[in-house]
């Protein structure tokens, strides 16, 4: 019964691959390769140590979005040098996220050549910067394309500078150390971002307490907790329609605007930042969407990559990722691969993995050792501007966007 009604998918949604184009960009990181859904680059270097990335799509159009920068860290010749990762799990449609990635990493550098210096206060106004900038973009389209006031982005950043780790994020995707415990050689994982999912009571805590004239400011549909009932993060960039009463309104879908006006904002785009002083048995960070921590817990993620050869690692923890995926809908991975985009969602997310191996020899001298100069987008596959969607109506998961 399965088989057939892969099959029937697969007959009402198969667009032509050579319609498809690699969005991924790669200067100086050399070896990005494409397998269908899955666009991956199994090794690199930046500035102190290697890395490996891979990306799968689920979506019609890619939501996830993702990027691994290496060298200058500024616009100045004196540095700061350091690697950047930005994972961004975008959800009511691709612009928030493809955003992010154009925007985010210029943005940081501009503040960190203002500042002469990395700091959480750079990361802040970075985040900021792009939030305003996502903004304007809404403010522009609205008339033409009102639902974009509807699409926002999960933000998750890790910033490798001068032997010190800063992590921020909004929303839930996920970065975890693996740390070797030096008694027993065993590497155990420890979670460095505080995430921002509703399904989490303290948040939910959290939303209570910043709205406490408002009774449903979280409520449970279809056994889902949900903001206002609509989507599931309470921070992000983007989601206007959420944070600025003048685009809940027509000609925004109705299914998106609130009977009731707000006079502040729902959501927040203020990221939680934490920065770590690395050591030397801190091995590897992986940063991911939560589409990997769907099916995978952070110390199995951890115990992969332990137990595993650095080349392929990414692919490799996206591959159990969706191994898992299959075995929960009781069908098989090798049936799993052969259903296309869009119908894809029904049985996983997009999923990014950036894993990057830290040499402890590079680390504190990272910030003045200049190093190989990586700047990497893991874009997976996305249609051309100019060609049509190939099915009439993309194929919507819930009626509301959620990550």
């Amino acid at each position: 019964m399965l088989s057939r009604l892969i099959n029937f998918f697969r007959a009402c949604w198969n667009p032509s691959s050579d319609r498809y184009v690699h969005s991924g960009s790669d200067s100086g990181g050399g070896g990005a390769r494409q397998d269908g859904l899955l666009w991956y680059k199994d090794t690199g270097q930046h500035v102190i140590g290697d890395f490996s990335m891979a990306v799968v799509q689920a979506n019609n159009l890619l939501e996830d979005q993702s990027q691994i920068e290496s060298g200058p860290l500024s616009f100045l010749d004196s540095g700061p040098y350091g690697t950047f990762i930005g994972v961004y799990d975008g959800h009511g449609g691709p612009e928030t996220s493809r955003y992010i990635n154009d925007n985010l990493f210029q943005n940081l550098k501009r503040f960190a050549t203002e500042e002469q210096g990395m700091s959480i206060d750079v990361i802040k106004k970075a985040y900021q910067a792009t939030e305003e900038g996502f903004f304007s973009v809404v403010t522009k389209q609205w008339l033409m394309k009102p639902q974009i006031a509807a699409v926002g982005s999960c933000c998750l950043v890790g910033v490798i500078c001068g032997g010190t780790l800063y992590v921020a994020n909004l929303g839930d995707s996920r970065a975890v150390l693996g740390r070797t415990i030096r008694a027993t050689g065993d590497v155990l994982a420890v979670q460095l971002s505080s995430e921002h999912n509703v399904s989490i009571e303290s948040v939910r805590q959290e939303m209570h307490s910043l709205h406490p004239d408002d009774s449903q400011i979280v409520v449970l549909k279809h056994n889902v907790w949900r903001v206002k009932g609509l989507i599931q993060v309470s921070r992000s960039i983007g989601d206007v329609y959420l944070k600025k009463a003048e685009y809940n309104r027509e000609p925004l879908y109705a299914k998106f605007r609130l009977r009731e006006p707000f006079r502040r904002p729902i959501l927040s785009s203020d990221p939680s930042i934490s920065m770590h002083e690395l050591q030397p048995h801190d091995q590897f960070l992986i940063f991911a969407s939560d589409g990997l921590w769907e099916h995978l817990s952070n110390q199995e993620a951890v115990d992969i990559v332990q137990n595993h050869p650095r080349n392929g690692i990414a692919r490799r923890l996206v591959k159990v990722a969706l191994q898992e995926a299959a075995k929960k809908r009781e069908m098989r991975y090798s049936d799993l691969k052969k259903i296309d985009r869009g119908v894809r969602r029904h049985f996983h997310d997009d999923i990014t993995v950036v894993v990057v191996f830290l040499d402890s020899n590079l680390v504190s001298r990272a910030s003045s050792a200049r190093g190989p100069t990586v700047s990497l987008r893991g874009g997976g596959i996305s249609l051309p501007s100019k060609t049509l969607t190939p099915f009439s109506a993309p194929v919507d998961v819930s009626s509301t966007p959620t990550t």
